[in-house]
């Protein structure tokens, strides 16, 4: 990802890679998630690979952080898996995590490692007040790390997205996300955005200058490579010429009503059967997204999460979007399964009822 904060001076022109049939597939990386355990009721596959463009060898400034049922951990450091034991993780909770390094700013990739190893020491939280308190913390924690006493130029400090699922056994997921990296829920009819993209186009519709039909053009119909908030770098909604050193969570109380069901930091209810795609935007930088994402219900109606992660990544290959970007990809497909009843109640793991689409 490469993004640049929305000045009025500054712009930005991502390089595109002209396809002309097929690209050649990213590299051989397998799945991450081969060698974790994440209990009866979760089916969870996870990949990160860097851009496959061929006119450079791209750094992958991506990074993912699962930590499965038995604490057993694994993230990237120096663009390769590693594998670690979290200490007294409770048996059967569950954390996932994208992050997307900003490759326009200094140490992007350094960044997303240093907050995928920041959630290694997190620990396991059950309230939406308990994980917000321990993710705000390691934001400025690891702000005050990058901060260089001697720059004042604040728009060059690095920053990543971060968006994370904490899964309790028997509890909903509790979504924290910060960026433009996405939660979708994907049924066999549609490819459904659960998470707001923290962009300029959203700072217009928050402050009333961009309606519905336009926000939704500018942030799901295109390709725009900015950003007004990220992990580490902090927020540029009140003023786009100044960052906040705090991250604003959008919720009710600030996102225009026709996005008030997608707030930043909320407990999901889950739609019986649909799977769940937590993504960084290497999968849908190009001119026109739309005709790319809606390929998605049938490409990942396979057997599980590994077969459809593996379809997700061959049919970006193999059949690439016009005007792609040249970008970095980091996906995490996750399943939940009905928990095997024990007598006349119907014990499921998670909540049943649909999430509202308006999309």
């Amino acid at each position: 990802m490469t993004h640049t904060p929305p000045t009025a001076a500054a712009s930005f022109s991502a390089k595109l890679w002209p396809f002309a049939s097929r690209a050649a597939a990213p590299a051989p990386m397998t799945r991450i998630t081969d060698q974790l355990h994440f209990g009866p009721t979760l089916d969870i596959a996870a990949r990160s690979a860097a851009s496959i463009s061929k006119l450079q060898v791209p750094e992958n400034q991506d990074n993912l952080l699962i930590i499965d049922a038995d604490g057993s951990a694994i993230l990237l450091h120096e663009q390769t898996p590693q594998t670690t034991k979290v200490p007294g993780w409770p048996s059967g909770h569950v954390r996932l995590a994208v992050l997307d390094g900003m490759g326009g700013h200094g140490h992007g990739r350094q960044a997303a490692e240093a907050v995928a190893t920041g959630l290694l020491h997190i620990p396991a939280c059950h309230s939406l007040e308990e994980l917000s308190t321990h993710l705000d913390q390691l934001h400025q924690k690891l702000q005050a790390r990058f901060s260089r006493p001697d720059d004042h130029d604040t728009f060059r400090r690095p920053g990543t997205t971060l968006t994370l699922l904490e899964i309790a056994p028997g509890r909903a997921p509790m979504l924290y996300h910060v960026g433009d990296s996405r939660l979708y829920e994907i049924t066999p009819q549609a490819a459904t955005p659960l998470t707001v993209d923290h962009v300029p186009a959203t700072a217009f519709a928050m402050h009333g200058l961009l309606g519905e039909d336009e926000w939704r053009q500018q942030v799901h119909g295109e390709h725009r490579a900015q950003i007004s908030q990220a992990y580490i770098l902090g927020n540029a909604f009140a003023n786009p010429q100044m960052l906040d050193d705090g991250l604003l969570p959008l919720d009710a109380g600030n996102l225009p009503p026709f996005l008030h069901q997608l707030a930043d930091r909320r407990t999901l209810t889950l739609r019986p059967g649909a799977s769940y795609l937590l993504a960084t935007d290497g999968f849908w930088s190009c001119a026109r997204p739309q005709p790319w994402i809606s390929r998605w219900p049938a490409l990942l109606a396979q057997p599980s999460a590994g077969q459809a992660l593996d379809a997700l990544f061959r049919d970006y290959a193999e059949n690439p979007p016009p005007q792609l970007h040249i970008d970095n990809l980091s996906a995490i497909v996750l399943r939940f399964e009905p928990a095997q009843n024990s007598g006349n109640v119907d014990e499921t793991a998670l909540p049943t009822a649909p999430i509202p689409s308006h999309f």
